[in-house]
């Protein structure tokens, strides 16, 4: 009887600054404004356990770190499929703390671990709806010049009072993104865990516009609240960038074909 060997594993999308793939349809519409995006450096044995099934850390180089990313911003205007987006539901601040997962059909994503936002109803949506970790916060946003400082202290569910204080000093444009800087912000899907199914939901914007940034205080416990280890040391990344319009797709079954 011939034995016949096991497919190769699907090699991992490359890292790309535009969209990997095309997005039919249209789910989600919404802009990301006045983001500030925070990395440290993560031992992928700690980051597994905590990615949904099927999905596992991704690393820039085989062997090397992966990363714990805090991103703090404001939504703009979320709107469903092609209706204009909602101007006070849709619009509020946001921060989360999110992980980089690749799936075995080697698509590139975030996996969120908790997403602070500052209005009820779309937090309780996102839970029910999408069992996303959304947590309703009391939260700020406030620029001065060329600084940015967020605040986040939680409301609902716990643990209450988790909070962050996250301030900026936004730096000059960067005309040539490494491609570390790249594989931290050019994400084009999202893993998640659907009532025990994989899910991805890919996104399509254009490409982002950097700035590198100084960090003049980071104060937080969200990133333990989330599961993980407290971060050690200064991120090993700090950028600014004004916003993207972003959409999403509807979401993919694991072959990678829409779901009707």
């Amino acid at each position: 009887m011939a034995l016949t060997s096991p497919p190769p594993e699907p090699s991992t999308e490359p890292v790309t600054a535009d969209p990997a793939r095309a997005v039919p349809g249209s789910l989600l519409t919404q802009s990301w404004l006045d983001l500030t995006f925070l990395h440290w450096a993560a031992d992928p044995a700690d980051v597994a356990p905590l990615l949904p099934p099927g999905t596992r850390p991704d690393v820039l180089v085989p062997g090397g770190a992966t990363y714990v990313g805090l991103v703090a911003f404001r939504m703009h205007r979320v709107g469903w499929f092609r209706l204009p987006g909602v101007p006070y539901l849709g619009t509020f601040p946001e921060t989360n703390v999110r992980l980089y997962s690749v799936d075995g059909h080697g698509r590139r994503g975030v996996v969120f671990r908790s997403l602070e936002a500052a209005r009820l109803i779309p937090v309780a949506t996102a839970r029910l709806g999408f069992r996303l970790p959304y947590v309703w916060a009391r939260m700020g946003i406030e620029r001065a010049g060329d600084s940015v400082t967020y605040t986040s202290e939680r409301r609902w569910p716990g643990p209450r009072g988790a909070r962050s204080r996250i301030s900026v000093r936004i730096g000059e444009l960067v005309d040539e993104p490494t491609e570390l800087e790249h594989f931290l912000t050019a994400r084009w899907g999202m893993h998640s865990d659907f009532f025990g199914r994989q899910m991805y939901l890919p996104n399509t914007h254009p490409r982002w516009p950097l700035h590198r940034a100084e960090l003049v205080e980071c104060t937080e416990d969200l990133v333990v609240a989330a599961g993980l280890p407290k971060p050690v040391g200064e991120p090993v990344s700090v950028l600014y960038s004004p916003g993207v319009p972003v959409r999403f797709g509807w979401p993919l079954r694991p072959a990678g074909i829409p779901t009707p």
